[in-house]
């Protein structure tokens, strides 16, 4: 057991919140679990191991497949139906997040984590053995509605194992195996499919997820008993019809369709009237699935906003970095792994730090300010290379963007389940994951339309404008070489300065933090 922590969790620290908690409790034929105390220090630990395998095998997944995809696509044929892989993943993903952190404040945490990993080996099997696009398109939906509870689940488990303060700790290192498994996945899924073959892309999950369930399954303690759940089922139907509207918006804005577009239009007004539903229903749900009482915290509110525009900064860069190496500078998808190897140290470097120093002090209200300071530097930087721009010179503002994204991305996690009370813990979680998988896809639908709009504005007449691949750029010859990545390395330059004043509304919003110390024990969260 960590120090300081309460072994009930469920009794708060402040009389007058413990009164009122205890009030409702006893009115509530549905009331919340009473948890089991969090199991010893030892046991603990090894349940920490068995969540990180399981993160990475979630993180790493998506950017093997990614490498993967065209080999994929020239064996099972179906080019044209190339973008539904991800989409489905994707899709699935969302719309099953913000669920699973309120099915495990409900059912348990254990549970939830058993059903989302035995999910996704299944899906991971089924894409292996899969005959053909469809198949693979179907197949990797179910795998997204394991993937989109394996996030979700390790971070509230975290939340329930230590408290956070201790947490902030170990938070660090969920977010550094992330931030290795994100850039290390293109060089594995590299490796893989050449030596191996696109099916182990799938296969080799398989004995990582089993070594996590086990561990998880023998190591962690089941819930305690609980009351009788009353679902949500019409925040349920409402939320997940807005999220997976709003997925398809992101993702088919200014790519598959215009923005002005008539199915573009309509997914927007779907969203919005899907939203006012959802909201309409969560107030008058005896369960909702993302209770609005937390955004009465302003340490959760700050929180979830610095969680979108980090999202939709880190992340969306981090993809058009990798185009900037294969495009611009002609490196091959390995190499540029290797060559953003800086920023995932920037990014380990800055989310060690802020854990440790968290955990020993309690503190956190600068870190996401300083996150979104050092993020426009960082886009700054960015938007000064060219075509002529070296690797040392690339590495070194990667390194910065590294440090940015480090300094909040744990820090938004744990602000949030100290900001709660601890039966909200899992939707509090969820509900930031969320606002970070938001930020990320809308910055990568952004970043997309930019880029796209800077190439067409451009006198190159390639035809082919940012659809072209890399090896095509190598074919040509050098005149038209130079004039593409001259015109690619500008509209880049373009994508990275409209991301300044996300980033500044961010930092903004960042200042507003209270300087409120982090839980040290279990109950009810001070951070309001």
């Amino acid at each position: 057991m960590g120090p300081g922590r309460n072994p009930h969790p469920s009794t708060p620290t402040h009389p007058s919140i413990g009164r009122r908690d205890a009030m409702s409790r006893a009115q509530s034929a549905h009331a919340v679990d009473i948890e089991k105390a969090p199991p010893p220090r030892q046991q603990a630990v090894l349940v920490f191991l068995g969540l990180m395998l399981a993160m990475l095998l979630g993180t790493l997944d998506t950017q093997i497949v990614a490498t993967a995809m065209p080999t994929i696509s020239g064996d099972l044929g179906g080019l044209e139906q190339f973008a539904w892989v991800s989409t489905a993943y994707l899709l699935t993903f969302s719309v099953t997040t913000p669920l699973y952190g309120k099915l495990g404040d409900l059912l348990g945490r254990k549970r939830v984590f058993v059903f989302a990993i035995v999910v996704f080996l299944i899906g991971s099997a089924l894409c292996g053995a899969a005959g053909s696009m469809t198949q693979l398109i179907v197949f990797r939906a179910v795998q997204g509605v394991g993937g989109g509870g394996l996030t979700v689940s390790i971070f509230a488990i975290l939340g329930d194992l230590f408290s956070p303060r201790e947490g902030a700790r170990y938070q660090s290192y969920a977010t550094a195996t992330f931030a290795v498994s994100a850039v290390s996945g293109p060089l594995l899924g590299g490796l893989i499919t050449d030596h191996l073959g696109w099916r182990w892309v799938f296969f080799v999950n398989m004995p990582v997820g089993a070594i996590a369930l086990l561990m998880v399954a023998v190591f962690l303690p089941p819930p305690g008993r609980r009351g009788t759940p009353r679902v949500d089922y019409a925040g349920i139907v409402t939320l997940g019809g807005a999220v997976s509207c709003l997925v398809l918006l992101t993702n088919w804005a200014g790519t598959a369709y215009a923005w002005g577009s008539a199915v573009i239009v309509g997914l927007a007004v779907a969203v919005l009237a899907l939203g006012l539903l959802w909201f309409a229903a969560e107030r008058r749900a005896a369960e909702p699935v993302v209770p609005l009482r937390m955004f009465t915290s302003s340490t959760f509110t700050i929180s979830n906003a610095v969680a979108f525009v980090g999202g939709f900064i880190s992340i969306g860069a981090l993809n058009y970095l990798a185009l900037y190496l294969q495009m611009v500078t002609g490196t091959s998808p390995q190499n540029a792994g290797l060559l953003m190897l800086p920023m995932t140290a920037g990014m380990l470097l800055a989310t060690m730090a802020t854990g440790h120093y968290m955990a020993a002090t309690g503190q956190y209200k600068w870190f996401p300010a300083a996150s979104m300071a050092v993020s426009a530097v960082a886009l700054y930087l960015l938007s000064t290379m060219t075509a002529g721009t070296g690797f040392a010179a690339a590495s070194a503002f990667m390194a910065v963007l590294g440090l940015g994204a480090g300094l909040s991305q744990q820090v938004t996690v744990v602000a949030s389940q100290s900001a709660v009370e601890v039966r909200d813990i899992g939707a509090a979680t969820a509900t930031v994951t969320f606002a970070r998988m938001l930020g990320t896809s809308l910055g990568a639908s952004v970043f997309g339309a930019i880029l796209n709009h800077g190439l067409a504005g451009r006198t190159v007449e390639l035809g082919e404008g940012a659809s072209i691949s890399p090896e095509a750029v190598r074919r040509m010859t050098e005149a038209a070489r130079d004039a593409y990545t001259s015109a690619y390395a500008d509209s880049l330059s373009t994508v990275f300065l409209t991301a300044l004043p996300l980033t500044l509304v961010g930092l903004v919003c960042a200042l507003f933090l209270k300087k409120l110390p982090l839980r040290a024990g279990g109950g009810p969260g001070g951070g309001r």
